[in-house]
């Protein structure tokens, strides 16, 4: 059972359940909107918060620190889910029980967290400058290195087709053009707007929450904040399908196919699509995965994967050169006779059992359950792994036709040695 505590308009905390884990967590979500005129700033805030914070206020400081707490870790990471940003704070430590010497090792783990996301290292009124010097290297490399993984690289071109200029499309990373140019004041800007507008979402596994919750109104005091509502789930409209083709000299093409749902996507049907995309292509069992790859040697991997946040469903492929035109047929076909056509009782079970397997082990690591409870609350829902997987276990064959219905092919990103013939 879940213990939730109102700090303050728009700032909760979650305690989730520990008591299997030996380590502790607390982690600080702020959810605000993604915004294109910011994104480089916002993404090299996350680095610079990570160097230190004021009581703390270098790495060599805050490394002994973490040491000295039997090892704990901190992370400081961003990302852009639907329209929201959501920059994260985590510290990871040692739970209470397992100390030595008695240690009040979740109250430490706590001083760092709260003061990484609230009190970062200041002159003369703004961040750091030599941190945000340091950072804008590290994403400027980061920027330019995004084309060593080629997977990653036709999804990310793929996803720029697709939303456009939308808001959920925004580069969770920024954009190279825009790094030089950042400044301390314009990640100072970044840093009190997202406090002054930000939903505060607080996860505690293995901390008390009572002394969180104290030293949590205790950092917010004196800060006039008017957070925001969290936004909805959004999607692309329907429109004819694209095809775009880059170029590279590689020795395995990639092919991504992006859907989009036209609307946003209902959440009563997401159990449903949990299965359609299983029996699609999540699993060694699938359809892209037995008819695709196996049967037809069309390609070395193809998955499928969907976002309930944006209504958008990827289907993602490593193919040869040759044979991508008819790598792309095959997933196609697969693709409409299982929007339309007969789902055995086999498909259906298989499909059942793996997602049992995975909701079952949602609470096998602090970050799976964390991250749980993070995308319900996105999603608005509070449903538990166990409620979902009754959910799963009901889905019929007309269920997983009625969650694919909607869904249209907008966007193909072929990344090869040469085109595919454009009548395919």
């Amino acid at each position: 059972m879940n213990d939730h505590i109102s700090i303050a308009p728009g700032v909760n905390l979650t305690v989730l359940p520990a008591e299997q884990y030996c380590k502790s967590r607390i982690t600080l979500d702020f959810l605000y909107p993604a915004s294109r005129a910011t994104a480089t700033a916002d993404a090299l805030l996350a680095l610079v918060m990570e160097r230190g914070y004021a009581a703390c206020p270098d790495m060599t400081q805050l490394s002994k620190k973490l040491a000295g707490l039997y090892g704990a870790t901190l992370s400081v990471d961003t990302a852009v889910n639907g329209e929201m940003r959501v920059l994260r704070v985590t510290v990871t430590g040692l739970q209470d029980a397992f100390a030595l010497q008695g240690e009040a090792l979740g109250q430490a783990c706590t001083d760092i967290a709260l003061g990484t996301a609230f009190t970062p290292v200041m002159e003369n009124g703004e961040i750091s400058p030599e941190f945000v010097a340091i950072e804008k290297q590290q994403l400027r490399q980061q920027l330019e290195g995004e084309r060593n993984d080629k997977r990653a690289y036709c999804l990310r071109q793929a996803r720029r087709r697709f939303f456009g200029n939308a808001r959920a499309g925004i580069e969770a990373y920024g954009y190279l053009e825009e790094v030089d140019g950042l400044c301390a004041k314009d990640v100072t800007q970044a840093f009190f707007t997202m406090l002054r507008t930000a939903q505060i979402d607080v996860y505690l596994q293995g901390i008390d929450g009572q002394m969180v919750a104290q030293k949590l109104r205790c950092a917010l005091q004196g800060i006039q904040r008017t957070p925001c509502a969290l936004a909805p789930a959004c999607a692309m409209p329907a429109v004819p399908h694209k095809h775009f083709f880059e170029h590279t000299a590689v020795a395995q093409g990639k092919l991504c196919l992006l859907f989009t749902s036209g609307a946003p996507f209902c959440a009563q049907k997401l159990s449903a699509m949990r299965v359609a995309v299983a029996i699609l292509g999540g699993t060694t069992t699938s359809r892209l995965f037995v008819n695709v790859r196996e049967k037809q040697s069309l390609c070395y991997y193809c998955a499928a994967s969907f976002s309930a946040m944006t209504g958008m469903l990827c289907i993602d492929s490593g193919v040869e050169h040759t044979n991508a035109a008819r790598a792309m047929q095959a997933i196609l076909h697969e693709w409409q006779a299982l929007r339309t056509g007969e789902i055995t009782e086999e498909e259906l079970a298989s499909a059942k059992r793996f997602l049992r397997t995975q909701l079952i082990a949602v609470n096998d690591s602090q970050g799976g359950a964390e991250a749980w409870w993070r995308a319900a609350r996105l999603r608005g829902d509070d449903k538990t792994p166990a409620q979902v997987l009754n959910e799963v276990m009901a889905v019929t064959q007309a269920d997983v036709h009625d969650a694919l219905a909607p869904l249209t092919l907008s966007v193909s990103y072929l990344l090869a040695e040469e085109d595919m013939p454009h009548d395919e």
